[in-house]
């Protein structure tokens, strides 16, 4: 297995991008069943067909070596595959070693009451969780199967055991536009930041209507507008989202577009799902199955470092995302669940 060489070449795509950005499915279950993620009744990987937490550790060790600074750990919810701490506790050499710079992970925050004190001491800092309502009832409709105290309980623990919690909320019309200022409110006296997310259109989307769910972020913005100050700041935590602050309160909005205002230009960014699929652009169907490479070479990481180069090359200057015409352009098949959120 190659060793993990400081000077070893960068991946850098056809468009001049350095690729420094990994996010990483390790799991396409989940306990909840968000309306906008999953369907209702899913249909899930086999096992076999899953990297093993192993093989996670030489994938994303591969990565590290190749230049990647910053680990995105994702699901359907990361936090439900049985033995994840051994993953994450893997990857704290790289930690230490300063190879890689951030640990991350997004999670829907069932699970942090169990896992907030491991994950700080695995060297994780920072953590999303996805959390579109602070209206129990309403929380029950979005996810199916989620309880909103639950949520709450877990970003409490995982704040109690001094990791920095950042809410992600899906903008949803007619479901949570009243949401708006008490979310802001609320996020501003807990001290987390908040990032809105336009709905993309990905999945079967079955009795989902994309177009109806749809709010542009223009208009969310433009609400905020009304009672608060928006200054746009320069600031990037290496994803797509663009921030400004609220000079009333002081905190921090992000805003991730990616059909009102296509954030690809910057992207530096790839996904790996749970079954070793690398994506090299979220909104489009191209992929690089890492997976059987990895298999066929237990002990010679060259033929899958060539692969990822292979695969860094192919990726496309942006996606196709469009709601414009009133129909969801540039739909992909797979649910968000398996690419990883």
């Amino acid at each position: 297995m190659l060793s993990l060489m400081s000077n070893a070449p960068r991946l850098i795509d056809p468009f001049a991008r350095p690729i420094t950005y990994l996010r990483v499915s390790v799991t396409d279950r989940c306990d909840f069943r968000c309306v906008y993620c999953m369907s209702e009744n899913m249909t899930f990987l086999p096992k076999k067909e899953l990297l093993s937490l192993e093989e996670l550790d030489r994938m994303c060790s591969a990565f590290i070596g190749r230049g990647i600074r910053k680990l995105r750990i994702t699901g359907g919810e990361p936090l439900v595959r049985r033995g994840i701490m051994t993953f994450f506790d893997g990857m704290t050499r790289h930690l230490d070693s300063g190879a890689l710079e951030e640990l991350t992970v997004t999670t829907n925050g069932s699970q942090l009451d169990r896992f907030a004190t491991d994950l700080y001491a695995a060297g994780v800092r920072r953590i999303n969780v996805s959390l579109d309502t602070l209206d129990a009832a309403k929380f029950q409709k979005v996810t199916r199967w989620g309880h909103l105290a639950k949520v709450l309980s877990g970003i409490e623990a995982a704040r109690n055991a001094g990791l920095r919690v950042k809410v992600n909320t899906v903008a949803l019309k007619g479901f949570n536009e009243d949401e708006l200022f008490p979310l802001a409110a609320w996020c501003a006296r807990e001290d987390m930041d908040l990032t809105f997310i336009e709905v993309m259109p990905m999945g079967d989307l079955g009795n989902e209507d994309r177009i109806g769910q749809y709010w542009p972020i223009t208009d969310l913005r433009a609400r905020l507008a009304t009672r608060f100050t928006l200054t746009d700041l320069p600031e990037s935590t290496g994803g797509p989202a663009r921030y400004v602050r609220l000079e009333e309160t002081g905190q921090k909005i992000g805003f991730i577009t990616p059909l009102t205002h296509n954030f690809c230009e910057s992207c530096n960014r790839v996904r790996m799902t749970c079954t070793g699929d690398l994506f090299m652009c979220l909104g489009q169907e191209d992929k690089a199955s890492l997976r059987d490479i990895l298999r066929a070479h237990p002990e010679d990481d060259g033929p899958l470092l060539r692969a990822i180069e292979a695969a860094i090359a192919r990726k496309p200057e942006g996606h196709d995302f469009d709601y414009s015409r009133q129909k969801p352009d540039g739909q992909v098949s797979r649910h968000m669940s398996h690419t990883g959120g």
